[in-house]
């Protein structure tokens, strides 16, 4: 299903950093829903989903360009671009992952007839490997596993059974040996999501945050000394839309301390791919305000 933007609502990318906690609006929209940025290589643009399609904003003119992507259904929100920041890694509503080129291209389906539903979070640093949730038939009742397959198609892998509870947004550390995410593995409580690392051998489970709030989407910057992640209210299923949520960022060193929180109206698609510029120094999200 492709979202949209509700009656009186609008769309608003934000640039946040990370060393002052200052945002700067790079965009406000109310004529499209756009959904999870990240940041080119080069550093002049975010790439974002909305109605089905991907698009290009260009932060020194805030002009935003549809990318001309053919033979791929309508995409959700979890894209990320290849290491060499000339490809990008798509999942799409079919629920198969598939590559393009950022340029525009056409798209070349990377995931097998499993009867899984694959949804793309990381690319590992040499640009081998993906990381994955799959949920098995589409059955969103069941819990997500964690999976990781070639980054040119192939067989898949779980890397750990993390228990009856769902996870999401498994992503690689910059060094490559770990993947963050987040879990219900350490909780009996429905919903509360919590982040974790492990090993991408599967060993080595850890917890990296014990809250009492419903934790997501756990974004390294790339010299791997800060992360950003969404912060649900406590009671929150899923990740839900339209809601009050918090973007935090943290010292990788110390999660349980936040660096800066931005509280905002939002929650799906608001920070569900790494946004973090190049330089590590800024990284971006999106709110959707109601009038």
């Amino acid at each position: 299903m492709i979202r949209a933007l509700q009656p009186g609502q609008r769309c608003e990318v934000w640039i946040a950093s990370a060393a002052t906690g200052e945002c700067e609006l790079a965009l406000a929209t109310d004529d499209m829903l756009l959904e999870a940025p990240n940041w080119t290589l080069d550093g002049q643009a975010l790439i974002l989903n909305g109605d089905g399609a991907l698009w290009q904003l260009d932060l020194s003119g805030g002009a935003i360009e549809k990318i001309a992507i053919t033979g791929i259904p309508d995409l959700n929100n979890d894209h990320v671009l290849a290491p060499d920041g000339a490809g990008i890694f798509l999942s799409a509503n079919d629920g198969h992952i598939y590559k393009a080129e950022l340029r525009g291209s056409g798209a070349e389906r990377l995931t097998a007839e499993d009867g899984t539903f694959h949804f793309l979070h990381g690319v590992s640093p040499d640009g081998l490997e993906l990381a994955y949730v799959g949920i098995d038939g589409g059955d969103f009742s069941k819990p997500g596993r964690l999976m990781t397959m070639p980054a040119n198609g192939g067989s898949p892998s779980a890397v750990v059974d993390t228990g009856p509870g769902h996870c999401d947004g498994p992503e690689y550390s910059p060094d490559g040996k770990w993947l963050y995410f987040n879990t219900e593995t350490f909780t009996s409580q429905a919903g509360h999501a919590q982040i974790a690392r492990v090993r991408v051998d599967g060993t080595g489970l850890e917890r990296l945050l014990d809250s009492g709030t419903v934790d997501w989407f756990p974004h390294l910057s790339p010299d791997g000394r800060f992360a950003s992640y969404i912060r649900f209210p406590s009671g929150t299923v899923g990740h839900p839309a339209d809601l009050p949520v918090d973007v935090v960022v943290v010292s990788t060193s110390d999660w349980a301390t936040p660096l800066h929180t931005w509280p905002l109206f939002g929650g799906q698609g608001t920070l569900n791919v790494n946004s973090w510029s190049p330089g590590s120094n800024r990284f971006a999200f999106v709110a959707y305000p109601a009038n």
